[in-house]
């Protein structure tokens, strides 16, 4: 696979430069208009610099590898690796590197995980045009960003003493195949969003109804809705 290309009118902006303070992002998004948008709130700041673009999650770990970054903003939801095994990824090989994650689905549904696995701050598209640039200040600084409301919701769930839900003793992959099946979706249509053979994601499925103690889908769509997984 050829290495995603780089802008060369962001590396220009950089070299030109004479500030050493510029945040270096990298940003993943497989729709070319949210990455264009990205760029442009990013750019428009004195003290950011957009220095690869990665329109998958396979791409944005090889950026990873390859470029000199000091922020990642990813989307939740690519084909391939993504979400929380893209995270879970990039923070195994830059463990000291913050990541934002972006997503058109509510903070309440994924952001406790993305924590969990080592992300700095989860933002919503829609408030994303607000926020973004102070979120990547407060992560590059070393803080954790989230909404006021989130940060409640947060402090609530650490705080209690009771027992995990069973979702929670997932694995990476086998939450997203839960999370998916709890959308409608089927086997085949995981297999290909994941890049994976339909048996595996059928093994996965096998593995998820195992520790959630379910039988079937329907019971598997009642219990992501009782506990929030979907909206």
């Amino acid at each position: 696979m050829n290495e995603p290309a780089l802008s060369g009118e962001v590396l220009n902006r950089l070299d030109m430069s004479p500030r050493q303070d510029i945040v270096r992002i990298l940003i993943a998004d497989d729709h070319p208009v949210v990455r264009s948008g990205l760029r442009q709130i990013l750019t428009a700041e004195q003290d950011m610099a957009v220095v690869g673009e990665a329109k998958d999650g396979d791409e944005a770990l090889a950026l990873s590898r390859s470029i000199d970054w000091d922020v990642a903003v990813l989307d939740f939801s690519m084909p391939g690796r993504s979400g929380l095994e893209l995270l879970k990824d990039i923070k195994r090989e830059h463990p000291g590197r913050p990541v934002l994650i972006l997503s058109i689905f509510p903070e309440e549904l994924h952001a406790l995980q993305v924590f969990k696995v080592g992300g700095s701050g989860y933002l919503n598209k829609e408030t994303a045009g607000d926020q973004l640039t102070a979120a990547i200040r407060k992560v590059r600084t070393g803080g954790k960003f989230v909404s006021a409301a989130m940060a409640e919701r947060l402090a609530s769930e650490f705080a209690r003493q009771t027992q995990k839900p069973l979702h929670e003793t997932l694995s990476d992959k086998e939450y997203r195949v839960m999370w998916m099946l709890a959308n409608g979706k089927k086997i085949s249509e995981i297999a290909d969003e994941m890049e994976l053979s339909p048996s595996t994601v059928s093994t996965h499925r096998i593995r998820v109804m195992k520790k959630l103690h379910l039988s079937n889908n329907a019971e598997l769509v009642r219990y992501a809705i009782e506990h929030a997984l979907v909206g």
